[in-house]
């Protein structure tokens, strides 16, 4: 179950995606396979082979691409997540989900 987004960051996320950019959407997430994670990241991209070029130096497979409707990507979770959105510049994000005090040490 996802929640902390809303309409028109999802939007905003799809048409990135959809457009070949790698596109980031944070949000809190409980799924009971993964108890100790609340938040996730979605790392998509319309263009498969830069998502997979793009996953590659973070150790993603490319069978770890969840091709869901129309929006391939992966799920970030812990110092991967984290790492991304640094890399990315998405310190809104990192904040907005308190995910460095989360992954210190």
């Amino acid at each position: 179950m996802a929640f902390g987004i809303n309409r028109a960051e999802l939007k905003a996320w799809k048409e990135a995606v959809t457009a070949g950019e790698i596109a980031f959407l944070t949000h809190y997430w409980l799924d009971d396979r993964f108890p100790n994670c609340k938040t996730v990241t979605k790392a998509g991209c319309a263009d498969l082979d830069k998502l997979i070029e793009w996953g590659k130096r973070y150790g993603l497979k490319p069978e770890w691409i969840d091709q869901h409707e129309d929006y391939p990507h992966f799920d970030l979770f812990g110092k991967t997540e984290l790492q991304a959105l640094l890399d990315a510049g998405l310190m809104e994000q990192v904040n907005r989900f308190n995910l460095l005090s989360k992954h210190e040490g």
